[in-house]
């Protein structure tokens, strides 16, 4: 599934093309994707104004000038491209070729700016795993999928003492915490196991041993609370880790990927300066963890 930065570098690459305009017409190519399109879908949004795009957690967010938003999740294949009328060329130098296939292509938003200049976006899905669904704004919070979430990792409300509060008493491993959606929101496994790299923290070490018998974060806390945010902050920046189907929406791939210290690179030397250690794989919660055992000793 695509992680917190794969989404948001989606939602950046389609901001600039979806933003101020009008949806003349939503095509809907099939009656559900993961999970049936909601009732009336085409005829609620027909005509009205796309006033900005947002995230929560791995969710994408069209909020629409009428307090509704569409809430996108790409689910393990999708991908959203951009179309000029006129030209079926996407920008942006291709390294993977995503779907062109149109058996694929299930959802058409048909937009248009007040002049008249016209484009399509298109959401394309070989697996159909994504989602597709709309909520009042004014009820995010108590919508489904959002109810409960945690902090955003990259956002002012996560603190060492915020964690420290979640953390206290808990026997649970590190990396299955950090997993739980109601601590953090849109943290997955790929960034999970690359902050706990960086912060030198083994993914099984107890969740409280990181607070102090005071209640107050312990200096390892610290230490992951900051790994978590620069973690996000640089896979953000460097485009989402782009694995298997993941796609910008220029087309291009993210680089992240490349710069993975730990996931993914069992048997490889570890990458911290001065370390011998070499990276291993287990299962926690039925998800692959990598590590270096040699440093990762917190």
């Amino acid at each position: 599934m695509p992680e917190l930065p794969e989404v948001e570098t989606v939602k950046r690459g389609l901001a600039p093309s979806m933003e101020g305009r009008i949806i003349s017409r939503l095509e809907l190519r099939r009656a559900d994707l993961r999970f049936p399109f909601p009732q009336d879908f085409m005829e609620r949004v027909a005509g009205r104004t796309i006033i900005s795009l947002s995230r929560r957690a791995k969710y994408l967010l069209i909020d629409l000038d009428d307090g509704i938003s569409i809430v996108s999740h790409l689910g393990m294949s999708g991908s959203y491209r951009i179309e000029q009328a006129g030209s079926a060329d996407v920008p942006g130098q291709f390294h993977m070729e995503r779907s062109r296939n149109v058996a694929h292509d299930h959802v058409i938003f048909h937009l248009m700016e007040t002049n008249g200049s016209g484009l399509r976006v298109i959401y394309n899905d070989p697996r159909r795993f994504g989602s597709m669904d709309m909520v009042e704004r004014r009820h995010m919070d108590s919508y489904p999928a959002f109810k409960g979430l945690g902090p955003e990792p990259i956002g002012n409300a996560l603190s060492a003492d915020y964690l420290a509060g979640r953390f206290q008493g808990k026997a649970q491993p590190l990396k299955t915490t950090l997993l739980d959606q109601k601590v953090i929101a849109g943290l997955g496994n790929i960034y999970v196991c690359e902050a706990l790299w960086r912060a030198h923290l083994s993914p099984t070490t107890p969740s409280g041993a990181l607070v102090m018998a005071n209640g107050a974060p312990a200096e390892a806390l610290n230490r992951l609370t900051d790994a978590i945010r620069t973690v996000i902050v640089d896979a953000i920046a460097a485009g989402g880790s782009s694995l298997r189907d993941h796609i910008q929406a220029d087309g291009s791939l993210g680089y992240f990927q490349h710069s993975f210290n730990v996931y993914d690179r069992e048997g490889e030397p570890c990458r911290t300066p001065g370390c011998t250690g070499t990276v291993a794989r287990m299962t926690q919660a039925g998800r692959s963890t990598f590590y270096c055992a040699a440093c990762q000793t917190g």
